[in-house]
């Protein structure tokens, strides 16, 4: 089965190979680091990554280029009040997403790009647009003339065909009910952080930045654009509308978009106190793979409601695949294949691959993992299953985990290391030989409180992490 993806420009699930037929070259919205990103945000991150490592999955290469954003108004706001520079505003924020997305295995871009080392570029871009009329000068900054651009609203599927003539706005968010003409280069006003370039001492708009960007890295035209719902306009609106005027070429083959994340059924605002980062969660206690699974289980294109119960019930999901992965390792199967457990690992495997090759639909991909698992644990308890068949189970989970990425437990720092834990259960299998009970018994408390569970087996002892 073919690559299906739900392309927001066609507005259909449309079959997807790369230009070249061999590298995805794919273009992310980075964060805006203004502040630390929210679970919403990470919503969309851990996206764009199955979308990445899915592609990867099939065979694929990726040139994939995600900007970071650290120079707007909001920065620019924060940055003057805090009476510091705009680059010691952000890099912390900076350094605490990828802190953020290396927790959550997140995988890096081929390219992570600043805004703010593109200005040459962002400079020339608007220079093109300017040589072909689609740009004017007001009050010292520059404008983009929607009205001269045929196709605007095509990705949003609006009809701008009423919008006001020479309307403006300067603020890089604003009303996505309406069109208006937007700022390219804001002029420097008092104290504002600025450059000096050709088109006089000032700053980017927000939208400018990643046309300049992406097609510096990955062309004309790019395999994939991917982002939040809420980006959809203005934001790529307009990079279409910059981008396309200047090259006369499509600018994204591929527009993909992850649907809002809410909280127990509400919109997240600090106002409802229900607004959380991974850091508030991890403090809570909860586990960077439950947090993982609950964001990549529902299929992007549906709005999430991320409730705690959710969380709780992604950790009991993760404890039964570890589970199963461990019974896999440490059971004694009797020799040979039973031959109706074989097909039944290949067929889950086809199932998975066939849901997620149909538009990264997580949800049935998970079930059919599922479905494997509580048929199989039947067939093992009756006997149905034998060392043959274990290659087939551990591929499934593997070209599972090869995605999802939660198998492994977090290992937090000062933890003990496998090597570690097998010395100590050696030891406690050890004492019990030499029926020293109170040192046995004591080391079985000392790895539960490093959180390590043993369970004695009659084919031995085996552990895992909490």
């Amino acid at each position: 089965m073919a690559l299906r993806f739900y392309n927001t420009l066609t507005q259909q699930v449309d079959d997807f190979v790369p230009a070249d037929g061999k590298t995805v070259r794919m273009y992310v919205c980075g964060p805006t680091v203004y502040n630390f990103a929210h679970i919403g945000n990470l919503r969309t991150f851990t996206f764009q990554d199955l979308l990445r490592r899915w592609i990867r999955a099939r065979g694929l290469e990726t040139m994939h280029v995600m900007n970071i954003t650290d120079v707007d108004d909001k920065i620019i706001r924060s940055a003057m009040a805090q009476n510091v520079s705009i680059n010691d505003y952000t890099r912390p924020y900076e350094e605490a997403f990828l802190e953020d997305i290396g927790t959550l295995r997140i995988q890096r871009p081929e390219k992570l790009v600043r805004a703010t080392e593109h200005i040459h570029e962002m400079v020339e871009l608007i220079q093109g647009l300017a040589s072909r009329g689609f740009t004017y000068e007001s009050d010292g900054s520059i404008y983009y003339r929607i009205s001269k651009f045929e196709g605007y609203g095509k990705l949003s599927h609006n009809d701008f065909g009423g919008m006001i003539a020479g309307a403006r706005v300067d603020v890089d968010e604003y009303d996505k009910e309406n069109a208006r003409d937007f700022v390219l280069w804001k002029q420097r006003k008092d104290n504002e952080p600025s450059w000096d370039t050709p088109i006089g001492d000032g700053r980017p708009g927000w939208h400018i930045e990643c046309s300049a960007m992406a097609m510096k890295y990955l062309g004309e035209t790019l395999d994939i654009h991917a982002g939040g719902i809420d980006l959809t306009f203005p934001h790529h609106e307009n990079e279409i509308a910059q981008s396309e005027a200047v090259t006369e070429k499509p600018f994204a083959r591929f527009w993909i978009h992850a649907e809002h994340l809410i909280v127990e059924g509400q919109k997240m605002s600090k106002s409802l106190g229900n607004f959380y980062t991974l850091r508030d969660l991890l403090q809570m206690g909860y586990s960077p793979e439950a947090i993982r699974y609950l964001l990549a289980s529902v299929p992007y294109r549906n709005k999430l409601n991320f409730t705690f119960d959710g969380l709780k019930a992604a950790a009991t999901s993760i404890e039964r695949l570890r589970n199963f992965e461990l019974r896999l390792k440490t059971d004694r199967f009797p020799e040979g294949l039973d031959v109706t457990a074989a097909p039944r690992a290949s067929a889950a495997l086809a199932q998975f691959e066939a849901a997620m090759d149909d538009d990264l639909n997580t949800a049935n991909a998970l079930g059919a993992v599922f479905e494997y698992l509580r048929e199989t644990n039947t067939a093992m308890d009756a006997g149905g299953f034998r060392a043959a068949n274990v290659a087939g189970a551990q591929a499934l989970l593997a070209r599972m985990d090869e995605v999802f990425d939660v198998l492994k437990p977090s290992v937090t720092a000062g933890a003990l290391s496998d090597g570690e834990i097998d010395a100590l259960i050696a030891e406690r299998v050890a004492a019990k030989k030499a029926r020293n009970f109170a040192r046995a018994d004591g080391i079985r408390a000392e790895l539960l409180e490093q959180g390590v569970v043993l369970e004695d087996t009659k084919e031995g002892t085996r552990w895992k992490r909490k």
